[in-house]
């Protein structure tokens, strides 16, 4: 798979770290914080492991996960 991508989603994770570092420590925030946080290192850990699928069923719905976390990350 495109390795270019798998760049490009670890950058992605990496970002979003350095913008939840950047966020105040307050209660409210920490819980979208966290949230962020796990949502949008998901989205290179899904895609790595859509990279590994056995068959382009299990591609394609690896790469549904990876569409589902970058839309919750969005939210």
């Amino acid at each position: 798979m495109s390795s270019e991508l798998k760049l490009r989603t670890k950058q992605f994770s990496i970002s979003i770290f350095e913008i939840v570092d950047l966020l105040p420590n307050k209660t409210s925030v920490k819980v979208v914080s966290y949230q962020l946080a796990k949502s949008g290192s998901s989205v290179g850990a899904n895609y790595r492991e859509a990279c590994r699928a056995r068959s382009n069923k299990e591609f394609i719905a690896k790469m549904n996960i990876v569409l589902e976390e970058a839309d919750e990350t969005l939210f």
